[in-house]
């Protein structure tokens, strides 16, 4: 198994050159999604390996990986729905709306379709409080967020990318 740093020297450089060498802490986030962009998400190892360049241990590494909602310590679905299910978005919602996306598709809350294409999680704040459901899609194209959802619009997005990817369900 090849560490980041013999897959991504170059990669690991440039982003290290961007910080005071003393400061090479301030590398983590970037270095988590360098790790996280290969697999979808960041494996046991790379814990370690990030915290080897920067000097820090994989225990904190995993800290900032479970903290931050774009960073992800296990493998989920091609798009990953990221629900807001706030205070805010609950009272518009939000809660009926996840329980009845997974009964759809399928799925429990955390858990990814059986073809790999969708994961739904729960999240905490997207800043749309005024326009829930919210959710964001984490997927190879960036993240896109969708306001004031239906589950009929989800599940309309969701038919959208099984066409896209050849599995019509």
């Amino acid at each position: 198994m090849n560490s980041l740093q013999e897959k991504y020297p170059k990669e690991i450089k440039d982003i290290l050159e961007k910080y005071p060498t003393e400061e090479k802490r301030a590398a983590v986030m970037p270095l988590i999604y360098l790790a996280q962009r290969e697999a979808g998400f960041v494996k046991k190892q790379d814990l370690f390996d990030i915290a080897e360049v920067i000097g820090s241990t994989a225990t904190e590494i995993a800290s900032i990986v479970g903290f931050y909602t774009l960073f992800h310590d296990k493998p989920g679905g091609k798009y990953r729905i990221q629900v807001c299910d706030d205070v805010s978005c609950a009272m518009r919602g939000a809660d009926d709306f996840i329980e009845k996306l997974c009964e759809n598709i399928g799925i429990r809350l955390g858990e990814t379709t059986e073809d790999g294409l969708v994961s739904v999680e729960a999240v905490k704040c997207l800043a749309g409080c005024d326009k829930g459901p919210v959710f964001q899609v984490q997927s190879e194209d960036g993240i896109i967020y969708y306001e004031n959802q239906t589950l009929e619009s989800a599940m309309q997005l969701i038919e959208e990318w099984r066409k896209k990817e050849g599995g019509e369900k």
